[in-house]
Protein backbone atom coordinates (compact mmCIF):
# COMPACT_ATOMS: atom_id res chain seq x y z
CA UNK A 1 0.00 0.00 0.00
CA UNK A 2 0.82 3.47 -0.68
CA UNK A 3 0.01 6.41 0.73
CA UNK A 4 0.29 9.73 -0.76
CA UNK A 5 -0.07 12.89 1.53
CA UNK A 6 -0.95 16.43 -0.31
CA UNK A 7 2.34 18.49 1.46
CA UNK A 8 2.46 22.31 0.66
CA UNK A 9 5.58 23.55 2.06
CA UNK A 10 5.31 26.08 4.73
CA UNK A 11 6.48 29.94 3.52
CA UNK A 12 9.89 29.41 3.22
CA UNK A 13 10.81 26.30 2.83
CA UNK A 14 12.43 26.25 -0.03
CA UNK A 15 10.02 28.15 -2.51
CA UNK A 16 11.32 30.68 -4.88
CA UNK A 17 9.46 34.07 -3.89
CA UNK A 18 8.51 35.88 -6.86
CA UNK A 19 7.58 39.64 -7.40
CA UNK A 20 3.84 39.12 -6.70
CA UNK A 21 4.12 37.03 -3.38
CA UNK A 22 6.61 40.58 -2.53
CA UNK A 23 4.16 42.90 -3.61
CA UNK A 24 0.79 41.54 -1.99
CA UNK A 25 3.06 41.11 0.95
CA UNK A 26 3.67 45.01 0.83
CA UNK A 27 0.46 46.61 -0.22
CA UNK A 28 -1.58 43.97 2.55
CA UNK A 29 0.26 46.72 5.42
CA UNK A 30 -2.10 49.32 6.53
CA UNK A 31 -1.57 52.94 4.30
CA UNK A 32 1.30 51.58 2.18
CA UNK A 33 0.81 52.53 -1.71
CA UNK A 34 3.21 51.65 -4.83
CA UNK A 35 4.91 53.91 -7.71
CA UNK A 36 7.19 53.92 -10.09
CA UNK A 37 8.90 57.31 -8.43
CA UNK A 38 12.12 57.11 -10.31
CA UNK A 39 12.20 55.19 -13.54
CA UNK A 40 9.57 52.42 -15.13
CA UNK A 41 11.74 49.68 -13.26
CA UNK A 42 12.12 50.77 -9.84
CA UNK A 43 8.80 50.01 -7.96
CA UNK A 44 8.70 52.03 -4.78
CA UNK A 45 6.73 51.49 -2.02
CA UNK A 46 5.81 53.82 0.39
CA UNK A 47 3.76 54.26 3.73
CA UNK A 48 1.22 57.38 4.50
CA UNK A 49 4.17 58.59 1.17
CA UNK A 50 7.31 58.02 2.87
CA UNK A 51 9.27 55.17 1.33
CA UNK A 52 10.30 51.43 2.97
CA UNK A 53 11.01 49.72 0.35
CA UNK A 54 12.21 49.59 -3.67
CA UNK A 55 12.57 46.93 -6.18
CA UNK A 56 14.05 46.24 -9.66
CA UNK A 57 11.71 45.02 -11.84
CA UNK A 58 14.60 43.85 -14.44
CA UNK A 59 16.81 42.34 -11.50
CA UNK A 60 13.60 39.85 -11.00
CA UNK A 61 13.25 39.55 -14.59
CA UNK A 62 16.84 38.46 -14.39
CA UNK A 63 16.70 36.03 -11.89
CA UNK A 64 18.60 38.70 -9.42
CA UNK A 65 16.01 40.17 -7.25
CA UNK A 66 17.16 42.37 -4.89
CA UNK A 67 15.15 45.23 -2.45
CA UNK A 68 16.38 47.77 -0.45
CA UNK A 69 14.34 48.27 2.55
CA UNK A 70 15.15 51.13 5.83
CA UNK A 71 17.09 49.30 8.83
CA UNK A 72 18.76 51.03 11.94
CA UNK A 73 22.27 51.89 11.75
CA UNK A 74 23.21 49.51 13.88
CA UNK A 75 21.16 46.64 12.87
CA UNK A 76 22.44 47.46 9.30
CA UNK A 77 25.95 46.71 10.19
CA UNK A 78 24.98 43.41 12.03
CA UNK A 79 23.27 42.22 9.40
CA UNK A 80 25.65 42.80 7.03
CA UNK A 81 27.94 40.86 8.66
CA UNK A 82 25.73 38.26 9.52
CA UNK A 83 24.56 37.65 5.96
CA UNK A 84 27.47 38.42 3.90
CA UNK A 85 26.02 36.91 0.83
CA UNK A 86 22.81 38.34 0.94
CA UNK A 87 22.70 41.81 2.40
CA UNK A 88 24.67 45.04 1.37
CA UNK A 89 24.52 48.42 2.12
CA UNK A 90 21.76 50.15 0.15
CA UNK A 91 22.19 50.43 -3.70
CA UNK A 92 21.67 53.84 -4.83
CA UNK A 93 20.52 54.70 -0.91
CA UNK A 94 22.04 56.10 2.29
CA UNK A 95 23.97 53.26 3.32
CA UNK A 96 24.01 54.37 6.60
CA UNK A 97 20.50 53.65 7.25
CA UNK A 98 19.25 51.35 3.90
CA UNK A 99 20.60 47.43 3.29
CA UNK A 100 20.20 46.02 -0.07
CA UNK A 101 19.05 42.20 0.22
CA UNK A 102 19.16 39.82 -2.03
CA UNK A 103 16.18 37.68 -2.66
CA UNK A 104 16.18 33.68 -3.38
CA UNK A 105 19.84 33.96 -2.44
CA UNK A 106 19.69 31.96 0.97
CA UNK A 107 17.21 33.45 3.12
CA UNK A 108 13.89 32.50 3.60
CA UNK A 109 10.82 34.00 2.63
CA UNK A 110 10.54 34.85 6.84
CA UNK A 111 13.41 36.82 7.00
CA UNK A 112 12.28 38.43 4.06
CA UNK A 113 9.39 39.80 5.37
CA UNK A 114 10.79 40.08 8.86
CA UNK A 115 13.14 42.44 6.96
CA UNK A 116 10.22 44.34 5.12
CA UNK A 117 8.28 44.41 8.48
CA UNK A 118 11.06 46.02 9.99
CA UNK A 119 11.60 48.45 7.55
CA UNK A 120 8.02 49.70 7.47
CA UNK A 121 8.08 49.45 11.51
CA UNK A 122 10.93 52.45 11.03
CA UNK A 123 9.30 54.62 9.01
CA UNK A 124 5.63 54.36 10.33
CA UNK A 125 7.34 55.02 13.73
CA UNK A 126 8.74 57.93 12.86
CA UNK A 127 5.70 59.80 10.88
CA UNK A 128 4.04 62.65 12.80
CA UNK A 129 1.29 61.52 15.52
CA UNK A 130 -2.71 62.48 14.81
CA UNK A 131 -3.86 65.17 16.98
Amino acid sequence: MILVLDFTPPLGAGEIMNIEELREYCLLKPGVTEEFLFDNDTLVFKVMGKIFMLTSLTGWEAGDASMNVKCDPQEAIRLREKHPDQVFPGYHMNKKHWNTVHINAGLNDKKIFHFIDESYSLVVGKLPKSP
